[in-house]
């Protein structure tokens, strides 16, 4: 019997130590532990869960998870509150998870148990939601949470001792600032509410902390990304399969996403964009309603969600498998431009560098197509419109300093676009220089209406060099158009 209890607690001891081991949560340690360093041991950091949203009625919108919450924990969970408390003696990681619920679960589905949040957070300390103010208040109030024999140990003695010396700060999420008429986010109302009752402490914001450690991919999340850019490939080649004159903008979007699916994707990464004809040069077009016709260009920007993960990819194409003349003209100069940042993306460079290489080549193209008279002006920005570089990981846009130098580690995309649409003239001031403009420019105008191109990679900055994560999705226009022809294209 004794024989047969004690392999029993063996077998437990194992499995409770096999699910606290793995990549994954080796990773999330490992992220807690380098913003930590960052702390100072007198510093409490705490991390909500993003909050369930309403879509109509009692209906609410798919949960989405905060991102640095997931980047620190890979809870996936609402009602998580993570606390960070680097002067700790061993419980430096605080874990707060809803109480388990019968009759929610029974709507909703399984709430995680405080060994199974331990098994997927790797923090060993797990408290249920409705404690959180408590543990706060004890903590502020310099009594022991929890286990009584952590008063023997001294366990919380260094932000006992900052918040009797007055030196015990507060780090929050709290981002930029809102204007005076907005609502107050709920990172700086905790602070107001915390200021008013424990005024000897600071408050200090750790959204860019958490920006910084983001910012540089681990080897890890490196190989999730990977895995997350070939879903995306994977599913943009069979957009391309399905796209063709008569069929409709959201048949591309469905092949697209079910590509996601099939593949353990969660879905997409942002909400698909899939714009034929003059829908391709509306850069958030996300309605999907349009029936495409012979001779136009389709743009689509569709990504997956991978476990947490996100890249940004763009592809435009002729709907009938062969470009114009005039497209050829305008996706020519964009992939040039394209090419020019990637070869500006490399250590030791900025987004800068990279925005002026693309943006150089746009203006020489402009200026030979004749949709601009200028070439050292910004005339350019009327069809050159928006920015070509931005960071991706756990969000699209991910978190990052756009001065810092690139260094191994860094994911962000390459993007150039031009979008010829006639409205923006209309946008010019009323001018003798601007009327002159207009008509020097009317022909190409005419020309090139209504064409929208934005070609988009994205890129893995590595020791060795710069990788693309997309490149298995064809761009070059002899490429594009192969594929497009291909018998296996179902076309």
């Amino acid at each position: 019997m004794v024989r047969t209890l004690l392999l029993a607690i063996c077998v437990l001891a194992c499995t409770a130590q096999a699910l606290l081991a793995g990549p994954l949560q080796d990773d999330v340690k490992a992220r807690r532990a380098r913003v930590m360093e960052r702390l100072t041991p007198q510093t409490m950091a705490i991390v909500w869960s993003a909050p369930e949203r309403v879509y109509s009625a009692d209906v609410n919108y798919e949960y989405r998870q905060d991102s640095n919450m997931l980047y620190l924990t890979a809870i996936d969970q609402p009602g998580t509150i993570l606390v960070l408390m680097p002067g700790n003696k061993t419980q430096r990681e605080v874990l707060f998870i809803s109480e388990p619920n019968p009759r929610r679960e029974h709507r909703e589905g399984h709430l995680l148990t405080k060994e199974e949040a331990t098994a997927g957070s790797g923090v060993a300390t797990v408290y249920y939601t409705g404690e959180f103010e408590s543990f706060i208040a004890s903590m502020f109030g310099r009594k022991v949470y929890g286990d009584s024999k952590l008063a023997e140990t001294k366990e919380f003695d260094t932000f006992f001792a900052a918040v009797s010396a007055g030196r015990a700060s507060l780090g929050l999420p709290l981002g930029d600032p809102p204007r005076p008429s907005e609502p107050l986010p709920s990172a700086y109302e905790f602070a107001n509410r915390a200021r008013e009752r424990y005024f000897t402490m600071t408050v200090s914001d750790t959204s860019d902390l958490f920006a910084n450690l983001r910012q540089v991919k681990s080897p890890y999340e490196q190989s999730v990304l990977l895995q997350s850019a070939d879903i995306s490939s994977e599913a943009h080649l069979a957009g391309m399969r399905t796209a063709k004159p008569g069929k409709f903008e959201y048949e591309v979007e469905a092949a697209i996403e079910q590509a996601f699916l099939a593949r353990g994707a969660s879905g997409w990464g942002y909400p698909s964009i899939v714009g034929s004809g003059p829908n391709a040069t509306i850069l958030h077009y996300e309605a999907s309603r349009r029936q495409m016709k012979d001779g136009e260009l389709l743009l689509v920007d569709a990504a997956a969600n991978f476990q947490g993960y996100t890249i940004d990819i763009t592809r435009t194409y002729p709907v009938n498998g062969k470009f114009t003349q005039a497209q050829k003209d305008i996706y020519r100069v964009i992939l040039s431009a394209q090419e020019a940042g990637i070869k500006a993306a490399r250590a030791g460079n900025t987004q800068a560098d990279i925005t002026k290489a693309t943006a150089d080549v746009a203006k020489a193209g402009l200026f030979e197509l004749g949709l601009i008279t200028d070439k050292a002006s910004d005339q350019y920005r009327l069809w050159y419109t928006h920015g070509v570089m931005h960071w991706i990981g756990v969000d699209v846009h991910d978190a990052g300093d756009y001065a810092r130098k690139l260094e191994p580690g860094m994911a962000f995309v390459v993007e150039p676009g031009i979008y010829v649409r006639p409205q923006a003239l209309d946008t010019l001031p009323d001018t003798p220089e601007n009327r002159a403009f207009k008509a020097a420019v009317a022909p190409a105008v005419a020309r090139y209406k209504d064409i929208g191109v934005r070609i988009e990679d994205s890129f893995l900055l590595t020791e060795t060099g710069l990788k693309n994560l997309s490149a298995k999705v064809p761009k070059s226009i002899d490429d594009v158009e192969r594929v497009l022809g291909s018998p296996s294209g179902n076309r």
